[in-house]
């Protein structure tokens, strides 16, 4: 198969084009920058996930994505786009100044931020990171890091059109917006885990869950407590689906099951909104715990 990859791709490309994807007039520079990165996509994907039968399903899926995303991505984006091309190494950069903040505490909102630009100016920010700004629920959000949903902000910080309007106020001053990207979990009340309750199969594979302890308590054998302080184990009963649960760090944040592409490529699919309201880059959150394997501790697998 690794022989293969380039016939692989080329199958891939006209997979696509034969999806409607060449009419349109985005699609040449899509596929430039395709070209430079599918590669290093594949090769890693298929590490992942190239013993499953349907592995080129997904890959093109996920692609297919991408240039969705692609061509619904805003005109001043696409701007910018131009202007940072890969090949730029923009993100490479050893010179940049960046600065970290919860938007509530430093500045009560998004516009709270933006009234303060002068003042990151004058400091020579250029790489802006924001803590977890989305929607989470009221009481059991671990400081915003249980999200019950990523297309949504925390309506007291503003709306996902004030995010985006602030995305862009910075770009204007060369700033870059970060956002802390939940990645190896998500709240117990996001609408995956919710399907999940309501006895959807396809969204119960969305995250690791167990019909009986045998498995769980094999794994918990090599695992350490994340808070020992305040609950032992890294699984959780739900009564709903009548399953455990992992649950590495609080009984309300499920942990993802990335064996699944499905989940790989939806949470892909997250990201690329958040780069189609401005966010230049993600900080991934837990990404040592997202990969698990019987016998290990399960942290910082490939």
């Amino acid at each position: 198969m690794l022989r293969g990859f380039d016939s692989f791709e080329h199958e891939l490309i006209e997979r696509l084009k034969a999806r409607g994807t060449g009419r349109f007039s985005c699609w040449p520079e899509f596929e430039r920058r395709l070209d430079a990165e599918l590669g290093q996509l594949t090769g890693l994907l298929f590490e992942l996930y190239g013993d499953r039968p349907d592995f080129a399903y997904w890959v093109e899926n996920l692609v297919y994505g991408a240039f969705e995303a692609f061509k619904a991505r805003p005109r001043w984006l696409k701007a910018r786009d131009h202007a940072l091309p890969p090949e730029s190494g923009w993100y490479l950069a050893q010179d940049v100044v960046g600065a970290v903040c919860y938007v509530d505490r430093w500045a009560g909102n998004f516009r709270g931020i933006a009234e303060r630009l002068p003042y990151l100016k004058e400091l020579g920010i250029k790489y802006l990171h924001l803590m977890p700004f989305f929607k989470s629920p009221d009481s059991e959000n671990d400081g915003g890091y249980a999200v019950s949903s990523y297309r949504e902000t925390n309506p007291a910080l503003g709306s996902m059109a004030e995010l985006s309007a602030l995305a862009r106020l910075l770009a204007g001053e060369d700033i870059s917006l970060v956002a802390d990207f939940v990645f190896n979990h998500t709240s117990d009340e996001h609408d995956w885990a919710l399907a999940a309750k309501s006895g959807s199969a396809a969204h119960r594979d969305f995250y690791l869950t167990f019909p009986d302890f045998r498995e769980p308590e094999e794994y918990s054998r090599t695992l350490r407590d994340i808070f020992p302080e305040s609950r032992r184990g890294s699984f959780t009963w739900n009564e709903e689906m009548k399953r455990w649960v992992w649950t590495t760090f609080h009984s309300y944040q499920w942990d993802l099951n990335y064996r699944n592409p499905a989940v790989f490529n939806a949470m892909a699919g997250e990201m690329l909104a958040l780069a189609n309201h401005g966010v230049a880059a993600l900080r991934l959150d837990a990404v040592a715990f997202i990969w698990k394997e019987k016998g290990t501790p399960c942290e910082n697998l490939p």
